[in-house]
């Protein structure tokens, strides 16, 4: 048992809970389910969608009383075999895009942490033009989104070979380059399930890296269900990861076991 209890606030990922619901129902579900804050992947199909679609979503997440804590930039198909388009050469101009309309979601909804994921290697693109490419955009995101108070996150995911940023170290070395290049307001974002789906020790991760990490995401492992479905010890890990100074939010990322509303006993318990 950990010898302190973690305090720090949860937001629900509402791509992979309540999903048994239309996604503009998702919001006032967590709310019922007594949450105050949700995150997404991005919620829509293209990377500008249409005005009406985001007048609905930025709607939603008003009506239900919560606080949109997290958005995924644009990543492709997702889930799919896309994983991101920020390192892709070809698809520079469509981040750019995007860009535009993730600032007026953050400007309405004060959302201030966007996930952007790095995309899989292509075949035939040289695996430096596709690094030099994710760096430019990072910068040109991280520059945009400073303007409303936004933190670019970097993610190492697990699931899938060519996908190049796999640990903690991965991630936090991009992030380095970011700010590097002028853009400080770049951070490693870690999802304890895809860091010990990928070996890290995750243990050491939150211990050595707390304060540096701008957002936790959390799901048992294996299997990527809620706490206490898997092996990882995540309140402890939690515990560790706030004594160390992280003090955001804990996205709830799991796939539930059951209904969405039931998977959150492990916090009543």
């Amino acid at each position: 048992m950990s010898p302190t209890v973690p305090t720090l606030p949860y937001t629900v990922n509402c791509s992979l809970l309540f999903t048994e619901l239309p996604l503009l129902q998702r919001p006032a579900a967590a709310r019922a389910a007594g949450f105050d804050a949700v995150e997404f992947w991005w919620p829509f199909e293209r990377a500008v969608p249409a005005d009406s679609e985001v007048d609905a979503f930025t709607a939603a997440i008003a009506e239900a009383g919560v606080r949109l804590t997290g958005l995924n930039l644009f990543a492709g198909r997702l889930p799919g075999p896309d994983r991101g388009v920020l390192s892709h050469p070809a698809r520079v101009q469509e981040v750019r895009d995007n860009l535009e309309v993730v600032v007026a979601i953050a400007e309405r909804t004060g959302t201030t942490a966007f996930n952007a994921l790095y995309g899989l290697r292509l075949e035939g693109v040289d695996a430096a033009e596709q690094d030099e490419t994710a760096l430019l955009n990072t910068v040109t995101a991280a520059k945009a989104l400073a303007q409303v108070g936004g933190t670019v996150l970097i993610e190492p995911i697990s699931g899938a070979e060519d996908y190049p940023l796999r640990t903690a170290a991965d991630g936090a070395a991009f992030a380095a380059r970011a700010h590097a290049a002028g853009a400080p307001n770049v951070a490693l974002l870690a999802d304890l399930y895809h860091l010990a789906v990928n070996g890290d020790d995750v243990a050491a991760v939150v211990a050595e890296r707390a304060a540096e990490i701008g957002h936790i995401q959390i799901a048992d492992a294996p299997g990527r269900g809620e706490p206490g479905t898997g092996d990882l010890p995540l309140l402890d890990l939690l515990a560790t990861a706030q004594a160390g100074g992280y003090s955001g939010y804990v996205g709830l990322e799991y796939r539930p076991s059951g209904s969405s509303a039931d998977s959150f006993a492990w916090l009543r318990a």
